[in-house]
């Protein structure tokens, strides 16, 4: 696990490059890592040569003695920097020994590249775990990353001047001076309607994300990307439910088994719920010791889940952590917005943040259950809200087309108006309403003139709504799993563990998202998953044996966090007083009145616009640490301040 960082000419220039360049380039790629520091603090490394510079912070986990990076090729012609692990490195390894290739570590790390000389490209589509990569192949003059097949592991790039640079995190391309500090709206837009920004952009202009599967070729100043990997959009289990149970749980055991592959202590994230449960239970049967387990509540009862993963940790026998967030919780809210490197509003950021710093006391890896809903389908939002399935059992001709007319003319704030919107829509149309934090006529409402008509020809719902385009053939339950695999999962679920465990200079795995159990949960049809209004079907009974009595049935919480309490409670001042600032009223992206009347009608407690209001809060504070700062900001460079 670490922090990569790096570039490529578009023009190369002559092998013997004098040394002042050579140093100069030494320096550039030595600030980009600096600024990750946090991925990697046991280790940095470089690779430079004219025109091309690859680097890496480390932490070590695995071959601590001679996992050092870059990592090399038998004639130093191709080169490689990685964040994150190869879980069927071993047998890779023995394969390609048997072909010929000879390897002079013990890392995963040295796999890619032989994997790399002897099956190309393809080698990506060849590895079972989470990376995010950088492969130089100096014969070729060619620069390639890829990025795992769920998105685990993140990767940024941008050309400037001729040159594309990458990263792990956008910070270190700031270091690089790559990045015009200039906001890119449709990304906002993005932000302001799903809390994050897209897959394949952010919200500098200029600055793309690898999207998950794929991989990006940079040569002679071409850049062009690939994409090696996709979900199935087929679902050809033909097998019984019994069967699918039982394969289920094999292939459940063997992907934490070969997640638990590690040099130093490893423990597990522990929320109460089916999935961290999940993990626990093949981690403790797989373990000749007892776990380290860790886990977070709130002094709020309908936010905590402590008691469950007490009950989990007893049955077990794990070493249980605990820690319970507080409102002061949101003093990290500075450090937050430092790691994100973009705005990000999911607010269960604040409790995976302080989980990390606890495990981080007495780990280095853990083990979560992420993925687990948008493969099984664990999420509420799948299942029809008993009002809207009322509507559509009325069969009256015309009814959703007149909800469709009337909704656009009822004024802000009408009681029913979000409900007749979300009835009139189509069945895909409906998931997009659902999980919209602002609809399109109040972002419209909040944004200026300017940035109303800069948007006018894109719209966030649309953007996302391409990815129900290839699973049309499957039932709608198994489009909207597939839906969040490919957007939510990567861009707010993964994202998120990513940046709070990175922070803390800890290593996350998500055996949920193995290879294999990917592979086998698209294969099973949407009525395993989910019946009668029953989620993780098939899930709960693959591990009905394993867990303690009350865990698979009981109500799903989610990591979510009393923002709401807070904000009515001592935290007022913490956004109405940013929200107010003269500068931040002045900044010209959003109307004043609107922002006013969002905080007036929270304060009167008529409305709740925590969510909206959080969003709100998140990028100014976002805007003053990383574009009215002209340098990239130190950790924990205080923001909140008017």
């Amino acid at each position: 696990m670490c922090g990569i960082a790096g570039f490529a000419d578009a023009v190369l220039p002559s092998r013997d490059a004098g040394i002042a360049r050579l140093d100069a380039q030494f320096n550039l790629v030595h600030r980009m890592c600096d600024a990750i520091r946090h991925r990697g603090p046991d280790d940095e490394g470089m690779h430079v040569e004219p025109g091309v510079g690859l680097g890496m912070r480390r932490l070590s986990i695995i071959d601590l003695a001679t996992g050092h990076q870059p990592i090399h090729n038998e004639a130093q012609t191709v080169w490689v920097v990685f964040n994150g692990e190869i879980y069927n490195y071993q047998q890779l390894r023995s394969d390609l020994e048997r072909r010929g290739h000879h390897f002079y570590t013990s890392s995963d790390t040295e796999t890619i590249v032989h994997a790399y000389e002897e099956w190309d490209e393809d080698a990506f589509r060849r590895l079972r775990g989470m990376f995010a990569i950088a492969l130089w192949d100096s014969e070729r003059r060619t620069l390639l990353l890829a990025r795992d097949r769920a998105g685990i592991k993140p990767l940024h790039y941008t050309e400037h001047g001729g040159r594309l640079y990458f990263a792990s995190e956008i910070k270190s391309l700031l270091e690089a001076g790559a990045v015009e500090r200039r906001v890119n709206l449709g990304a906002l837009d993005h932000f302001l309607t799903f809390l994050y920004t897209p897959r394949d952009a952010s919200i500098f202009e200029g600055v793309r994300k690898l999207p998950p599967g794929h991989y990006l070729r940079w040569r002679d100043g071409r850049l062009e990307t690939r994409q090696y990997w996709a979900i199935a959009a087929q679902e050809p289990f033909a097998g019984s439910e019994e069967d699918a149970v039982d394969a289920l749980r094999a292939v459940l055991q063997d992907a934490v088994r070969s997640h638990m592959i590690s040099d130093v202590p490893l423990g597990a994230f522990l929320s109460g719920g089916v999935d961290s449960s999940a993990v626990v239970a093949f981690m403790a049967a797989a373990s000749s010791r007892p776990l380290q387990t860790f886990s977070i509540g709130f002094d709020e009862p309908q936010f905590d889940e402590l008691e469950h993963a007490r009950t989990v940790a007893r049955h077990f026998g794990t070493e249980h952590h605990e820690f319970v967030v507080k409102p002061d919780g949101l003093s990290i809210l500075d450090r937050l917005v430092w790691h994100f490197d973009e705005p990000f509003a999911d607010s269960s950021a604040i409790p995976t943040w302080y989980v990390s710093e606890i495990a981080r006391r007495h780990v280095t890896v853990v083990l979560s259950g992420d993925g687990g809903d948008e493969l099984f389908g664990g999420y509420d939002r799948y299942i029809p809200h008993p009002r809207v399935a009322q509507f559509d059992r009325l069969h009256v001709p015309g009814l959703r087309r007149a909800a469709g007319v009337v909704w656009p003319l009822l004024p802000h704030g009408t009681r029913g108006k979000n409900f007749l919107r979300h009835v009139a829509r189509d069945d895909e149309g409906r998931y997009l309403d659902s999980i919209a934090m602002l609809q399109a006529d109040e972002r419209h409402a909040l944004y200026s003139g300017d940035v109303r008509a800069s948007l006018a020809a894109r719209a966030a719902e649309a953007v996302l709504a391409r990815h129900f385009d290839r699973f049309r053939a499957l039932p709608l339950h198994s489009r909207m799993m597939r839906f969040d695999f490919e957007t939510y999962l990567p861009e707010d679920v993964l994202t998120k563990v990513d940046r709070m465990s990175m922070a803390h200079s800890i290593e996350s795995r998500v055996p949920l998202l193995d290879n294999d159990v990917i592979e086998f949960a698209a294969t099973l049809p949407s009525r395993f998953k989910i019946r009668d209004g029953r989620r993780k079907a098939v899930l709960k009974r693959a591990l009905g044996s394993l867990l303690p009595a009350g865990i698979l049935e009981r109500r799903k919480q989610g990591f979510g966090v009393p923002l709401g309490t807070w904000f009515r409670g001592g935290l007022t001042d913490l956004f109405s007083d940013v929200l107010n600032a003269p500068r931040t009223r002045q900044r010209g992206y959003f109307e004043p009145r609107f922002v006013d009347r969002l905080v007036r009608e929270h304060l009167g407690g008529t409305r709740d616009h925590t969510d909206r209001l959080w969003q709100l809060l998140v990028f100014e504070l976002w805007h003053r640490e990383y574009l009215d700062s002209a340098t990239v900001p130190a950790l924990g460079a205080r923001v909140l301040r008017a």
